[in-house]
């Protein structure tokens, strides 16, 4: 069985970016999109205009900073390797807990379709809340490029 992380969240959080549940990778690193191939972390910097460092509380730091939580849809499950469509008998996080205990979250970007459709089979959309899909910024889709990635995820920009 595998089990996440806790979110990267603080009061002032408005926007929340979910995953779905993290590789092996950053599981060993006990990081967030750990894997340097993936461009989640090179994404985030881009868009907020930030010399991208590998310094992990830098980036967790840039995230609270503009008020951006981070969490995934799977509080564990089983799962070989670390591709989304090995995932079983997976366990949502609460997220209506989760809601209540931050109030000022208004956005919920999904970064993978993954995401979103563990999501929609485990959770209730909450009132009031908005809800995005966005190209998952993993290596392993490589049917984007990383400037079609970054395209895409500019729509959070609107919403700091």
């Amino acid at each position: 069985m595998k089990t996440a992380f806790l979110p990267i969240v603080n009061r002032e959080s408005t926007i929340l970016i979910l995953g779905t549940m993290p590789g092996e990778r950053s599981l060993r690193l006990q990081q967030y999109y750990g894997h340097a191939g993936n461009h989640f972390w090179k994404i985030m910097f881009a868009l907020l205009q930030v010399l991208f460092t590998t310094d992990y509380s830098v980036k967790t730091r840039l995230l609270l900073d503009h008020h951006i939580a981070l969490w995934d849809v799977l509080q564990n499950c089983e799962c070989i390797g670390s591709a989304d469509s090995n995932i079983k008998n997976e366990v949502p996080n609460d997220f209506e807990a989760f809601h209540k205990q931050y109030p000022n979250i208004k956005r919920v970007f999904f970064a993978s379709t993954a995401a979103e459709q563990f999501y929609n089979k485990h959770a209730l959309k909450q009132t009031g809340i908005t809800y995005h899909r966005l190209p998952s910024p993993s290596g392993a889709n490589t049917w984007k490029t990383f400037d079609e990635k970054l395209d895409e995820w500019k729509v959070i920009l609107q919403y700091l």
